[in-house]
């Protein structure tokens, strides 16, 4: 499996900022109309990659809550390259985070 990559080719990490700059596949379709106007209110925001599987694709999340009904929405969606755009790389991880390897 190779890394995913956005629109411009740059690769894309977990922890990434990446652009959402659109979204196509017929599952949007499939959604009902108000969970389809929340996933399209997403196009345009920044987003860390949270989750990269194991066919490549990078993964965002957003959530809705409802405070006054205690509850919260949400939508975790799988993007294609040409669907997003890196804003920054992952941040590095402080020495204590890191593993200790060989030396």
């Amino acid at each position: 499996m190779s890394a995913p990559q956005d629109r411009n080719g740059s690769v894309v990490r977990l922890g990434a900022r990446v652009r959402l700059l659109g979204l196509s596949g017929r599952w949007l379709e499939e959604l009902p109309q108000d969970e389809r106007h929340d996933v399209l209110s997403m196009i345009g925001q920044v987003f860390e990659i949270e989750e990269i599987d194991g066919f490549g694709h990078a993964w965002v999340r957003k959530s809705w809550p409802d405070e006054a009904a205690g509850t919260c929405r949400s939508h975790s969606i799988a993007l294609e390259p040409h669907e997003m755009e890196l804003v920054s790389e992952p941040a590095a991880r402080p020495p204590s985070d890191r593993p200790s390897g060989g030396r």
